[in-house]
C-alpha cells in the first residue's frame, strides 16, 4: 500500500537509481523520505541527503547522469523555476545515465503560491513527460522513464499531482535491479558553446517525432459515443467514476500525439478535455482541430477554470449530475492554520510588533516558510510573500526606494536556498536594511528536514560581508522578548546591513528528539 510519492520513490529504487537529488517541497517530499529510509537504498548506498536547492539538485543529478549512472530529481512544481537554467540545458546536452525529473503539482495551491503547470517545462524544454493516472503506473512509469531516457538520451519529466501523491493504493512490485556502472560520457556536446549548442539543439529537434512516438503508444483508447473526451492523468479516474457513456482517450504521455487525438476526434461531435492543472491541452487540441469539432473544458467554463478537479465537478460537465459528494459541512468555525504553540516564532513576531509599531513607515518583507503564518492575526507581521529568498532582496529594492525602516525576515532553510545572493547584493551595496534570520535548525514546514546551512550561518553572513558588531545571535524564548526588541530597534538605527539570529529548536522536531 503506497502513497503515489511512495511509488516512484520505490519505482526508482527498484530501476537501480544512483542517487536522488532534492529539497523539500510539498507534495514532492515524501519521494526522498522514502528512499533515505528504505534498506535497499541503505545498503547499496544511494545517495538521498537533501540538497540547498532544486538548481544544486539537478545540476548534481546531471553530473550523475554524465557518469553513467542512473538519478531522481524531486521537487514540487515552483521549484521548476528554481532549476529551469539547468533543466532546459540539460536536453540540449542530452543525458548518458537515465536522468529522471520529478514534478509534483500543486492544483488548488493547498501548500503553494500558484498552480502552475509543469507540462508547460516539458514543452518548453522538448523532453519527454510521463503523467501517470494512478500509484501503479507510477511505479511503473518511474522505470519506463529511466529507460527511455537512456534511449533518446534525454531527462524525462514525470508529472505528479497533490491527489496521486498524497493517496494510497495497493502496488505490485517486482525485483530491485542492480545500480549502473560508473561510465562516463565521452560526447563533446556537454560543453555548450555556441557552434557545439547548434549542433545539439538541431539533434533535440530531431528527436521530436521519436517522443511522440512513445506518447502515441502510452496513449489508451476505450469506449463509445459521440462525447469524446481526452483524459489526462488522474483525471482518467474521475472520468472512469462518472460512469458517463463516452469515448476515453487517455493521456499519459507528452509531446501529444497529435495525429492519434486528430484520429480519435473523426469519430466524435464534440470534445471535451479533462485535466487537473491549467488548460495545457485543451489548448493545444483546439489550435490542432479548429472548427472541425467543438472543443470544451478548463477554458470554456465546462469544467471549473482553477483548482483541483473532483469527481463531482468532471461529472457534472459530463452531463452525469448527482448529489455532491464533497459538499462542505455548514456552519463549521473557521480554523486557519498558526504557528505552533510555544513557537519560537511567535516570541519574534512579537518583539517585531511592539518595534514596527513604532515606526509609522515600516515595512517587514516576508518569505517561505512556517513564519509565513506572521502575516496572519494575532501578529500581522508580514507586508509581503513572493517566492523563496525574496524577503533580503524586496527589503533592498524598498530600502533603495527610500522605505525605511525596511525588515526581512527569512528562515534558515530558505535562506541556503536562495537569500544568500540576497544577503550578498544588500552588502555589496551597503543598503539600510534589517535581516531577520530566524533559526529554528530544521526545515520545519515540509516535515523536519536537514537544513543546510545549520550551525554555519554566522560564518556565512560574516563571510558575505555583515559586519561582526551588527551580527546578533537571540534566543526567542518569552523571557528575551524586550532584549529582542531592543537589539532590534538599535539594529535599525544603524545606517546598512544588519543580521539578528534568534535561535532556538522547532517544537515538532525537539518533540521527536525528546522521545528518542
Amino acid at each position: 500500500m503506497l502513497l503515489g510519492d511512495e511509488a516512484v520513490a520505490l519505482g526508482a529504487i527498484n530501476a537501480g537509481i544512483s542517487g536522488v537529488y532534492a529539497y523539500p517541497g510539498t507534495p514532492a517530499t515524501e519521494i526522498t523520505e522514502f528512499i533515505q529510509k528504505d534498506p535497499t537504498a541503505a545498503a547499496r548506498k544511494v545517495r538521498s541527503r537533501w540538497c540547498t536547492n532544486e538548481k544544486t539538485a539537478m545540476e548534481a543529478a546531471l553530473g550523475m547522469s554524465y557518469a553513467g549512472r542512473r538519478a531522481l530529481v524531486c521537487m514540487k512544481h515552483v521549484g521548476m523555476n528554481v532549476c529551469a537554467d539547468a533543466f532546459v540545458n540539460s536536453a540540449v546536452t542530452g543525458v548518458n545515465g537515465g536522468l529522471v525529473v520529478v514534478a509534483a503539482d500543486d492544483p488548488s495551491m493547498h501548500s503553494s503560491q500558484n498552480e502552475q503547470d509543469s507540462r508547460f517545462y516539458g514543452k518548453f524544454a522538448m523532453v519527454p513527460v510521463f503523467e501517470p493516472s494512478n500509484q501503479q503506473e507510477a511505479y511503473d512509469m518511474v522505470t519506463d522513464a529511466f529507460v527511455f531516457s537512456e534511449e533518446v538520451h534525454l531527462p524525462v519529466l514525470l508529472r505528479m499531482v497533490t491527489r496521486l501523491s498524497h493517496s494510497r493504493a495497493a502496488v505490485e512490485v517486482g525485483e530491485a535491479r542492480p545500480g549502473k556502472a560508473l561510465a562516463p560520457s565521452d560526447s563533446k556536446g556537454w560543453v555548450l558553446l555556441p557552434a557545439i549548442a547548434h549542433r545539439q539543439y538541431a539533434a533535440l529537434v530531431g528527436k521530436q517525432d521519436t517522443l511522440v512516438e512513445k506518447s502515441s503508444a502510452l496513449a489508451k483508447e476505450e469506449g463509445a459515443g459521440s462525447l469524446g473526451v481526452i483524459a489526462c492523468g488522474i483525471a482518467y479516474n474521475y472520468v472512469k467514476e462518472s460512469r458517463a457513456s463516452v469515448r476515453t482517450l487517455k493521456i499519459t504521455g507528452y509531446p501529444l500525439p497529435q495525429e492519434r487525438i486528430r484520429a480519435f476526434a473523426s469519430g466524435c461531435d464534440r470534445i471535451m478535455v479533462v485535466e487537473d492543472g491549467q488548460p495545457v491541452v485543451e489548448q493545444e487540441v483546439s489550435m490542432m482541430l479548429g472548427t472541425s469539432v467543438k472543443v470544451e473544458g478548463r477554458l470554456t467554463g465546462a469544467l471549473p477554470r482553477t483548482g483541483e478537479l473532483t469527481p463531482d465537478s468532471v461529472a457534472a460537465a459530463l452531463g452525469c449530475g448527482k448529489a455532491p459528494t464533497f459538499k462542505p459541512v455548514e456552519g463549521l468555525p473557521a480554523r486557519p492554520p498558526q504557528l505552533c504553540p510555544g513557537c519560537g516564532h511567535r516570541d519574534v513576531f512579537k518583539a517585531l510588533g511592539e518595534i514596527v509599531a513604532e515606526y509609522p513607515g515600516a515595512r517587514v518583507f516576508g518569505d517561505i516558510g512556517c513564519y509565513t503564518l506572521g502575516a496572519l492575526p494575532p501578529f500581522k507581521s508580514l507586508d509581503s510573500c513572493v517566492d523563496m529568498g525574496a524577503s533580503i532582496t524586496m527589503a533592498k529594492g524598498a530600502a533603495d526606494a527610500g522605505v525605511f525602516p525596511s525588515i526581512a525576515v527569512i528562515g534558515d532553510s530558505t535562506f541556503t536556498h536562495s537569500g544568500m545572493t540576497g544577503l550578498l547584493d544588500a552588502v555589496n551595496d551597503r543598503s539600510n536594511v534589517t535581516v531577520i534570520l530566524s533559526d529554528n535548525l530544521t526545515t520545519a514546514m515540509t516535515g523536519g528536514q536537514d537544513s543546510a546551512g545549520t550551525s554555519r550561518f554566522e560564518a556565512i553572513c560574516l563571510g558575505l560581508g555583515v559586519e561582526p558588531e551588527h551580527l546578533h545571535v537571540v534566543v526567542p524564548v518569552p523571557a528575551n522578548i524586550g532584549q529582542i526588541a531592543e537589539t532590534i530597534r538599535k539594529e535599525i538605527e544603524y545606517d546598512g546591513v544588519s543580521v539578528i539570529i534568534p535561535r532556538r529548536e522547532c517544537m515538532q522536531t525537539a518533540k521527536r528528539h525528546n522521545r528518542k
